[in-house]
């Protein structure tokens, strides 16, 4: 089966989002469970504890959610207005984002959002712009850690952004404001990986499991038992990485966008879905690392890299 392409899903102007999960919950297609409602406190936000799992950014006034914790009462969600704003993905041309040809994310995309992040740490003025293209697109920047991988911050947004600026800002904002973690420091620099996704293809779905585990990410639109609208999302890897099949991703996203209420076949039919594709390209600190070697001498710091690297 296949879904109506769509170039403008309605969503909000500059929304941001977390795109991970942190650990595997016990799932059953039952939806019986109940994750909690405790508040949480999102770093710098002006708001106070996050009621519903929401804050405003004080600066902007857009809303800045960092939303895929799984851990009992502490599920935070997107909310997604969708009359005020459209965002305008691009479309591969081959239609797919695991082909190797014409894809657009590189790892050089990962090195620079290490440029920003060490520059911020080490108190270097920000780099130098990349050459790499600055097209627009929905792009997540996610930072894991350790041998494991844990999860250390994923902050993105759906709308779509210049790579640029909108790595560079979300580089910041996943490493330092994802409200689940402290923000990072420069003694877990050597421990770090960072994954770049830039999201395409977005389609509306026919129903809940027109949808593939492992190569769409889903966005999901419901009317909680309050009467109100939620939505929710995880990329693409997400359900693969934790081993969950359609049903479990789907009361995973119900019970993170905060639907308490029994998980019923009936009401999954009354679910709004959209799948989209991800390019993704991760690299660690050390990968990093030798691509700037040039910039980091005899062991003596230097402001990194982008000074020479991008001249």
């Amino acid at each position: 089966r296949m879904g109506k392409r769509r170039c403008v899903p309605p969503l909000e102007p500059k929304l941001a989002a977390g795109c991970c999960g942190v650990k595997k919950p016990k799932l059953s297609g039952s939806g019986s469970h109940s994750h909690g409602n405790q508040a949480t406190t999102a770093p710098g936000s002006s708001s106070g504890p996050l009621q519903n799992h929401q804050h405003t950014d004080g600066n902007n006034g857009r809303e800045n959610v960092s939303d895929l914790t799984l851990g009992p009462g502490n599920s935070p969600i997107t909310r997604m207005n969708p009359t005020s704003g459209a965002l305008s993905p691009l479309t591969r041309p081959n239609g797919t984002a695991n082909s190797t040809k014409n894809l657009v994310v590189t790892a050089e995309m990962c090195c620079y959002c290490f440029d920003v992040l060490y520059c911020h740490l080490y108190g270097f003025p920000q780099p130098r712009l990349p050459r790499f293209t600055n097209d627009p697109y929905p792009l997540f920047v996610t930072w894991k850690t350790g041998r494991d991988k844990r999860l250390r911050g994923c902050i993105g947004t759906f709308s779509a952004m210049n790579l640029h600026s909108g790595l560079r800002e979300y580089t910041l904002t996943s490493a330092l404001k994802d409200s689940r973690f402290p923000p990072l420091t420069r003694e877990e620099l050597p421990k770090l990986f960072c994954s770049v996704s830039l999201l395409t293809n977005f389609e509306d779905a026919n129903d809940y499991l027109d949808w593939e585990v492992g190569i769409h990410g889903i966005r999901i639109e419901f009317i909680n038992e309050k009467g109100v609208k939620r939505t929710a999302t995880y990329l693409p890897e997400v359900a693969k990485e934790q081993d969950w099949d359609q049903i479990q991703t789907i009361d995973s996203l119900l019970r993170k966008g905060g639907f308490k209420a029994p998980i019923t076949n009936d009401f999954r039919k009354t679910i709004k879905l959209t799948r989209y594709r991800s390019e993704k390209v991760t690299i660690s600190y050390a990968e990093y690392m030798a691509s700037r070697q040039h910039c980091f001498q005899n062991g003596t710091l230097h402001a990194p890299p982008l000074y020479n690297h991008y001249s």
